[in-house]
């Protein structure tokens, strides 16, 4: 039987136990709760930590299925119209290619790929896709060269940087299994955020 003392030991080990067992638990809901954000984020929301490389135009840039070829940035002006009013938008100029080894299949460039990178705690900016050879969601074949393309990004009227930040995301190819065990085919998906690419900007006016 027991003593007395033995038993207060162990209440007192116990006790022990679950105030660390507690403060781990905390622990691991704050790491937990810092990668969710980190992740949520794209990685790039302060300058200060950026968790990817920062790169400065001209600058090729490999994500997933693509390879990006940053060139230059252009803020175009449409001033108000007697039945319409002032716009302006942000375009990006760089070439793209298809480096698909995975399945060498032929893709088109989702807008959620390029990112403006607003800053001041605002959500990024996502692109409108590629446009190459005046056709919008145009459709790069495994095997051929780069093409020269842009992509379009909607900023506010009054929207003036003399620089701009492009953050670039990466599609992976993992299988599901290895997050949730439902299968061991792989494909490509889980975007991942890469780079952030600098490129300073001229400004035009469109005429009317």
């Amino acid at each position: 039987m027991e003593s007395l003392d033995d038993v207060i030991d162990a209440m007192i080990a116990d006790r022990v136990i679950h105030r660390h067992r507690r403060k781990w638990l905390i622990a691991l809901a704050v790491v937990v709760v810092l990668a969710v954000v980190i992740w949520l984020t794209g990685g790039w929301k302060e300058h200060k930590g950026r968790s990817v490389p920062t790169l400065t135009a001209p600058v090729t840039v490999e994500a997933g299925r693509f390879e990006f070829g940053f060139t230059s940035a252009k803020i175009i002006r449409k001033p108000k119209g007697e039945y319409s009013k002032a716009e302006t938008r942000l375009e990006v100029y760089l070439d793209i290619k298809n480096i698909d080894d995975e399945e060498q299949t032929s893709t088109y460039m989702s807008g959620g790929l390029l990112k403006l990178v607003v800053g001041g705690g605002e959500d990024p900016i996502d692109s409108n896709g590629a446009t190459c050879h005046d056709e919008l969601g145009y459709v790069f074949v495994y095997g051929l060269p780069s093409e020269s393309c842009s992509a379009k990004f909607e900023v506010p009227v009054d929207f003036d940087a003399k620089e701009v930040e492009i953050g670039v995301m990466g599609e992976q190819y993992d299988a599901a299994s290895e997050l949730t065990g439902a299968t061991d085919d792989k494909y490509w998906g889980a975007e991942t955020a890469i780079s952030v690419v600098r490129l300073p900007t001229t400004i035009e006016t469109e005429e009317k």
